[in-house]
């Protein structure tokens, strides 16, 4: 088995990382070409034959692939290259697409958690396997997509997986897990993300009477509105346990076949992420983040829109959640709701599986004592589209041991990113063991 030093894995993940962090791909433009650039080279430096593959020049997504023999389970290795924008630049410590290495081990840059490091150790695992010769069972790819951020233009993951069928993998690994949890009792979890809640955005419009608002007049939409958004902010949606849910319950406190509300009040009190994120992974939720009024200042409108961002469960249908904003709106005051999009996501992946044992087994040897946590994540990534199209068994592992002490503002989509060259070796460590135990175990 290839299994460099840290030392020799630190000298290959710190300076790649530093330059993709260089590389301003923030989204919206994109300009993901610049970082699939940095990567092709490092690639082809290893002996590893690359693709740049674009539906607009300028946001290339990358594959390379070292072909199996076709006797095992295939794995792709993905990692998107956009980043969210900066937008308070001044108030960065260190330049938000500096690289900078700190003299207390960190690595600085927007996209340094979200998730330029993930990209990195998965570009450094398979180019130190095509440097050593190694061949695998099944086909080893890896993906660097565009467009993930924001995912509306239509060149990512989303594009790519129509012009590229060959990505068809039996199993992948992206985003979304890979957190270390230190409970209040002692234990230690490392979230395994299997799947994801399902976008479904809704416009519900309230109705009244015009006017002209010189003349003020309870029929103002707007004013109706205000209350039909209140009653939004205090509804309390209804509990539903899914697979990864019970199991997640199972983990933390035990069967969830009793007071549901409670159990997962007493998991919650385990750890701060999860009292905050936890009950949204067992129901609907419904945030309003954009408003609609009259079009001139002096009209009372008989028209006025409140955009709702949506996040349903897995399996969750349009007419199910009509009925769960009619149940939050009541019904004395006259209102439309549209659903301004199809359902995105809700896919889930099994939470036992061939590769799912092999993060298991990576903790035992490395972080003794820490017991993989399967959750659904309440947001989205390009897992859904390896699900979707081609079946895989898709997962979001990519294991931190210190991401746990660094402050809020060092975290995802905040001022300040950074992340350590501990957890960039210890997660590049995985990458290089998961694939080559994959190979290994064979199919499930």
């Amino acid at each position: 088995m290839v299994e460099p030093s840290d030392s020799d894995l630190a000298r290959e993940v710190v300076p790649l990382l530093q330059d993709l962090l260089r590389a301003d791909t923030s989204n919206p433009p994109g300009h993901e070409t610049r970082a699939a650039v940095v990567l092709k080279a490092y690639l082809e430096a290893a002996g590893l034959p690359c693709e740049l593959v674009a539906r607009e020049p300028e946001r290339a997504n990358l594959i390379a692939r070292i072909e199996g023999t076709g006797e095992g389970p295939s794995l792709a290795l993905l990692g998107h290259t956009d980043v969210v924008p900066v937008e308070d630049a001044p108030d960065w410590e260190r330049g938000p697409f500096s690289g900078d290495l700190d003299d207390n081990g960190y690595v600085w840059g927007r996209g340094a958690v979200d998730m330029k490091n993930q990209t990195a150790a998965r570009a450094v695992a398979i180019a130190l396997l095509a440097r050593s010769g190694w061949r695998p069972r099944g086909d080893l790819v890896f993906v660097a997509q565009a467009d993930e951020e924001d995912g509306t233009h239509q060149v990512g993951l989303t594009w790519l997986r129509h012009q590229r069928p060959d990505l068809a993998c039996d199993y992948s690994l992206d985003e979304g897990g890979g957190m270390r949890l230190e409970l209040a009792d002692g234990r230690v979890l490392v979230t395994l993300n299997v799947g994801e809640k399902a976008t479904l955005p809704a416009l519900v419009t309230v109705l009244g009477e015009a006017g002209h608002a010189s003349v003020p007049s309870p029929s103002n939409a707007v004013l109706r509105l205000s209350t039909i958004i209140g009653r939004l902010g205090q509804y309390q949606p209804e509990r539903t346990v899914t697979p990864a849910g019970r199991r997640m319950l199972e983990l933390l406190v035990g069967s969830p076949d009793g007071n549901l509300e409670e159990a997962i009040a007493r998991a919650g009190s385990l750890h701060p992420w999860l009292e905050r994120t936890l009950p949204a992974r067992f129901c609907t939720t419904i945030s309003p983040t954009r408003l609609t009024g009259s079009p001139a200042r002096n009209v009372i409108p008989s028209r006025a829109s409140v955009e709702c961002d949506c996040r349903v469960l897995p399996g969750t249908t349009p007419p199910q959640l009509e009925a769960e904003l009619r149940r939050a709106l009541g019904d004395d005051l006259a209102y439309e709701i549209a659903f301004l999009e199809e359902p995105t996501g809700g896919t889930t992946s099994p939470v036992d599986s061939p590769l799912a044992r092999i993060c298991q087994e990576f903790l035992d040897r490395h972080d003794p004592g820490a017991t993989v946590f399967p959750t659904i994540s309440t947001g989205f990534n390009d897992s859904h589209f390896m699900r979707e199209s081609f079946g895989t068994t898709a997962y979001g592992f990519s294991p931190f041991r210190r991401s746990a002490d660094i402050d809020e503002d060092a975290r995802a989509h905040a001022r300040n990113e950074r992340v350590h060259v501990e957890d960039l070796v210890h997660t590049t460590r995985f990458h290089l063991f998961a694939a080559q135990r994959l190979s290994e175990v064979g199919r499930a």
